[in-house]
């Protein structure tokens, strides 16, 4: 089985979960591929935090292999194994018996005219299109669901976030949390020019066209933070739920809400009297 271990950047070749990870990989028998190596995996292990992780779904080439992310950061929605539960998660791995989620992704697809071939990204939390600089002035949006003209957003940008996603930028910006096994989007505003522009939970199966009506400043699309283009004056931004998913490896000792109560101390459950 051919495993590519992705760490955070600034983490040392002596850290020691690194070593425990490697040194469980390689007794359970795993074949550990180059950082850079692309194709053929079979699964993916990342250390860091959910910024690591992100970056590690662009080596995900099939549906079918699975990416295991292990929290060293602060927050970690989707590397949600801890160090402790490292050794057992990867056996598992190994084996094929893991628990996993199956998360939807989004596709961005910048339209640039009829002699351009369209831009297309793929991301699993969000894509966000917004101001290059903050001393510039708001920008005015057209927004349309579908076919059908929503409105004109006057602020300094718009996410457009997966369920997955709904814990990052967009819980940031005042959205709400989807649960990732829903079929649906959110469209939220960032912080807008008027305080009846709220966010938006829209149907996944319908795409959402945006197109920048006015701006003083350059405008930029950023897919999960980790891919960027500059949005011309007669761009069309179209994103939609892609037909791949993510198969992310979630802790068997752990629910979802768990996961939320933790992450956003939110309080331990209370004890039922027996």
């Amino acid at each position: 089985m051919k495993v590519a271990l992705i760490t955070r950047d600034d983490l040392p070749e002596s850290d020691p979960t690194r070593l425990k990870v490697v040194k469980v990989l390689q007794d359970l028998g795993a074949e550990l591929v180059e950082k850079k190596t692309r194709g053929a995996i079979d699964a993916v292990v990342v250390l860091g935090g959910d910024g690591t992780l992100l970056r590690a779904v662009q080596r995900v080439s099939t549906e079918d292999t699975p990416i295991l992310g292990v929290n060293l950061g602060s927050l970690g929605f989707l590397t949600e194994i801890t160090s402790d539960e490292v050794e057992g998660a990867l056996q598992t791995l190994i084996s094929g018996d893991y628990a996993y989620s199956w998360r939807s992704m989004l596709n961005a697809t910048l339209v640039r005219g009829d002699d351009h071939e369209p831009l297309v990204h793929q991301g699993l939390n969000d894509v966000t299109i917004a101001k290059a600089s903050t001393v510039s002035r708001i920008v005015e949006f057209t927004v349309s669901v579908g076919n059908k003209f929503v409105s004109e957003f006057r602020a300094d940008g718009l996410i457009v976030s997966s369920p997955t996603g709904s814990t990052a930028y967009n819980l940031a910006a005042g959205g709400p949390i989807l649960h990732p096994l829903l079929d649906a989007v959110v469209l939220t505003p960032i912080c807008p020019h008027m305080l009846s522009y709220r966010p938006l939970v829209i149907p996944a199966s319908t795409p959402v066209r945006i197109r920048v009506r006015s701006s003083t400043s350059p405008v930029h699309v950023t897919v999960d933070g980790q891919w960027s283009r500059e949005v011309l004056p007669a761009d069309e931004l179209v994103v939609s739920m892609g037909k791949r998913r993510l198969k992310l490896v979630t802790s068997p000792a752990r629910d979802y809400f768990e996961v939320l109560r933790t992450k956003l101390k939110w309080g331990d459950a209370p004890k039922l009297r027996g």
